[in-house]
Parts: C-alpha cells; structure tokens; sequence
C-alpha cells in the first residue's frame, strides 16, 4: 500500500506516523470479551471528511508498536499485515471497527485506531481483555477413608481452564475451613498452560477428622472473574467412610433370650461400635475360664439345661472390653402314674399323679376324651364311667413350641352282674321281662323260656352305656314258665331266672270280663229307668193340657153370660 503513495505523501504518513505518539488523543477505552469468543473493537474515532486512511495497531510490552491493518479512505482498499497470530482472524470495516476472531489470551493488548489526515493524525487507543470461566471444581484423589484423631490428606479440588486465574475455597458441611495448625492444612497451586495461557488451580486438604465428620459432606469452591465482577462455581458432595476404633461391645443372643428352650441352636453374635467393626473376637462360656477365638459369632447346638448362665466376649487385643449377658434354656418335664394302657377291676382303687418339673412356673391341665377336667382325676372306687382316655399336658407360654403331654387310657372291666324285673302290660295279657346287665367287656346276653307261651319282640337291646345295657321280651304264656337271662364275657358267666305264673294271668282276665259284664248290666238298667222316667213325663203333660183348655173353654162361657145381662139391665 505505501508503494502506491506518492513520494510527498509518503513523507507526510511517515512524519505523521513517527509523530503519532506525541499527538493528542483519546483516553482509555476497554473492550471485554470472553475466550473464544469474536473481539469487536469500534475505532471511537469521527471520521474527517478529509481522511486519507486509517490504521489499527497493537503495542508490545516493551513500547514497539505493530501494525496489523490498513483501510484506505480513497481507493477504498484493506490491506492486514503479516502478523502469524492473527492470520485469518481480523476484519476492518468501513467505518473502522476492528474485529478480531476466536478471541485468545494473547489477544489482551493495548490496541490503537489511527485516522490520518493530509495535516493531522489522530489516536483512539482501547484496552481488550480476555476472560474465561473455568470447569466446575471436582475433588479427586480422595481418601478410601479417614482416621479420627489422625491428619490425613482429603483429597485435591482441581479446577481447569480459567483466565484469570480462581481461587479454591472448602467447605465442610456448608461451612468454610479455614486453615488451622494441626488440624486443617491447605495447599493451593496454580499452573498455566504455556499454549492456552490458561491457568489450572489445584488445592489440597490435609484434614484432622473425628467421630462428627461422620456422614458429613465436604465441598469444594472456585471463584473466578468476569466483566459483571466475581462468581463461584461449586463441587459436588463428597463424604468419607471415618474410622474410629471400638469403644463398646455388646453381645447378642439368637434366638432371643427368653424364647431358648432345650434342644435348641443358640448363635452368640458379638459386636464392637468401631469402624470397621472389629471381626474377631475371644468368647467365654459358663464355667470355662479360657476363652475361645472366634469370629463374630460363635454357635451352641441342642443346648441342654445346664447350659444356663452368664456368657461373655471381648476384643481379642484388649480383653478388657468386655460384655456379658445370662442365657437361661428353658425346660419342661411332665410325668405320669401310671401312663399308657392300664386295666383295672370295677370296684378298685387307683392314684393318679402328674408332676411337672420346668425353668418356669407351669400347671398341668387334664382332659378326658378331649373334654378339659376341672380337677385331676381320683379313683378311690372305679365305676365303668371312669373309663376313657386321660391327658395330662402342660406348656410354658413364655416359650413356644415347649409343651409336653402324657396320656393314659383306663380300662375298668368286671364281671357280668344281671337284675331282673317284670312289668304287666295294662290288659293283663302279656309281661315285659328285662334283664339289666351291667358289666365290661361288654357281656353278651341270652333268653332261655321254659314252657309254652307267646314271646313278643324277643331281643329288643338298650345302648351299652358305661358298661350297662339291658335286653328285654314281652311274653303272654299259656300256662307257667321260666325266664332265664343269661349274660357272658370274658371274665365270667352270669345266669339268673324269673318265673311266670299263667293263672295269674286268667284271674286278671276274668275279673276283666266280670267288670265289663257289670258295666255292661249297669248300663242297661240306667237305660230302662230313664225309658220308663221319660214316659211318666209324657203322660203327665198330656193330662195337664186337657185341664188347661177345659178351664180356658169356661171362661169364655162366663164372659157371654155377663153381656147378656147387661143388655137386659138395659
């Protein structure tokens, strides 16, 4: 471009030029912008009508100043100089106003808008800076674990690309840490990256933790700049598995306590409150000084009742913590006498008894035939109802599924015992006969008639009910004759017999007849009084009617007889 001025000219721009830094011009001016972003730099500068071109530049460190951009007023041409940084990146329009692409660190300069005249040159010069928010902080390199009463590091926070560079801030449950000997040691770096001209922050917590950091979350900050003034990205939650050692133990027992019952598993489970928690530990059993290395938990199978007592476990590094706990296995004994299958004679005596032995308080409960007793059974005189099938059963209901039960079955037999009656039907002609058998096992029963007669529903049979039941006939005989009841079981054979009489039967009947014959008469006769009665009373009523009307005819006669007089009087 200098090439196509005139020799006077190119005088004149290079006077101009070399005189600019003494000329007047405008103050300050700053142009923000973020990174990456396009740089718009307006010139700030009126453009005289007289212009002859314009010119932007950038100054150096050390004051030497480059030229990057040439817009002649005249030929309307734009010329940008060879500057490698902004190669490709700059755009002058026609009023002057400098854009710069892809805005970058370096790009923070003093730049200056020339306009030149044919007497006069005149300078706008503009500030740019350049800024860029930086990646949310992010704690790494954190601790698998924290221990309390130790200073340990917690992990870095890191935050990249900022420009300029942030500052990191922790926090501990929302509130910040500030640095303190001993306890809370911070470290905070910077590094730039000598192409981007970004800068990384790093800050390193060194923490002295204890029980209250448990589940508490720690966060970290970066503060950076921007044109508006300061702003604050934060980090996400990070919390930290804290051990402690073990203060405390306690022992558990499986299953529970009071629900351990002989034949039972029992499971000891020691616990100590330290994290991590302890994972062995020395158990000590009644009557056993030693104790026994184990895990956490230690198993007893079909413990029996002498197992009961005080059981114990400790840290195996500091026996001295120790916890204790009292196991009492519960048991329940029941015995019955006599038990099972027991035949007795009626009539005889038989003591019963069902003791209960149990860790607990417990009563026994008697049933008869699945019906609950009120009382124990006492069998001073056996009768067949006492027969039957008896339970004794008790249980700890503290305890379940600890019950226990004995049964007796009490057969009573004896002999057949036969009673024999006679009942008249009304009429006089048949006799019920009925053979009462008591006895067990049940006897059988047999009719044996001697002589003639007429039996009636021989072998009609009662239900056997506690060890009774009677069979009957009914009987009209002809003449006399013996009914004999013979009834048998196992034990014995018993025979009685009962005599009928046929007269007594005939004296009835005839006094029957006689008694019929008399009502027979006696009706008769009432018949033949009330016939002759009812004719009396007919006669008599006839003979009065004959007097009523006689006397009736009279008085009419005496009436004609008084009026006629009377006419005559007349």
């Amino acid at each position: 471009m200098a090439s196509e001025a005139t020799p006077s000219c190119r005088l004149v721009l290079c006077l101009l030029i070399s005189a600019a830094v003494l000329r007047p011009g405008l103050g300050w001016y700053t142009v923000n912008s973020a990174y990456g972003d396009t740089l718009v730099m307006p010139c700030r500068l009126e453009v005289p009508q007289n212009l002859m071109f314009g010119k932007w530049k950038y100054e150096k460190p050390d004051g030497s100043s480059v030229f990057i951009a040439f817009r002649s007023s005249t030929k309307k041409n734009v010329h940008y100089d060879d500057v490698p940084e902004y190669k490709d990146r700059l755009n002058l329009s026609e009023n002057y106003t400098l854009s710069i692409s892809n805005a970058k660190i370096s790009d923070e300069k003093r730049f200056v808008c020339i306009l030149v005249t044919e007497d006069n040159v005149f300078e706008a010069p503009t500030v740019v800076k350049v800024f860029k928010q930086p990646s949310q902080p992010e704690i790494v390199n954190k601790a698998p674990f924290l221990e309390t009463e130790q200073l340990k590091k917690l992990g870095d926070c890191i935050s990249k690309d900022s420009y300029p560079e942030g500052n990191i801030t922790w926090y501990r449950s929302g509130k910040v840490l500030q640095p303190l000997e001993g306890a809370v040691v911070i470290i905070f770096k910077k590094e730039m990256d000598p192409v981007t001209q970004l800068y990384t922050m790093t800050s390193s917590l060194e923490y002295k933790t204890s029980k209250a950091d448990i589940q508490m979350p720690f966060t970290c900050s970066v503060t950076y700049y921007e044109p508006s003034g300061q702003k604050i990205i934060q980090s996400e939650q990070a919390v930290f598995d804290i051990y402690y050692p073990t203060e405390q133990v306690t022992i558990q027992v499986l299953p529970p306590k009071n629900a351990i019952k002989e034949g039972d598993n029992i499971t000891l489970k020691c616990l100590g409150n330290g994290n991590p928690p302890p994972e062995e530990f020395m158990f000590y059993l009644p009557g056993q000084p030693e104790g026994i290395r184990s895990s956490n938990t230690y198993v007893l199978t079909d413990v029996r009742r002498n197992a009961t007592g005080d059981y114990k476990c400790s840290l195996t590094d500091k026996k001295s913590m120790i916890a204790s706990t009292t196991i009492t296995v519960h048991y329940l004994d029941l015995s019955l006498n006599p038990s099972g299958e027991v035949t007795m004679q009626i009539g005889d005596s038989l003591p019963v008894s069902c003791t209960v032995s149990a860790s607990k308080n417990a009563t026994a409960v008697w049933m008869k035939d699945n019906m609950r007793l009120r009382s124990r059974p006492s069998f001073s005189s056996l009768h067949y109802q006492d027969a039957g099938n008896y339970v004794c059963e008790t249980a700890l209901q503290e305890v379940e599924g600890l019950k226990k039960r004995e049964s007796l079955t009490l057969i009573v037999e004896g002999k057949p015992q036969i009673k024999m009656t006679k009942k008249t039907d009304p009429s006089g002609l048949s006799k019920t006969i009925i053979c009462h058998v008591e006895g067990f096992p049940k006897p059988a029963i047999h009719w044996t008639i001697t002589g003639s007669g007429s039996v009636i529903n021989q072998t009609e049979e009662s239900p056997y009910i506690n060890g009774r039941y009677y069979s009957k006939i009914i009987i009209s005989p002809e003449e006399n004759v013996t009914l004999t009841c013979t009834a048998e079981n196992q034990l014995e054979r018993t025979v009685n017999s009962l005599n009928i009489s046929a007269n007594e039967n005939r004296e009835k009947v005839n006094d029957q007849a006689k008694l019929i014959v008399g009502i027979v008469v006696g009706l008769l006769l009432a018949a033949l009084v009330a016939g002759i009665v009812y004719w009396l009373y007919m006669k008599k009523s006839k003979t009065a009617s004959k007097h009523v009307n006689k006397d009736l005819g009279n008085m009419e006669e005496n009436k004609k007889l008084e009026e006629n007089n009377h006419k005559t009087e007349a």
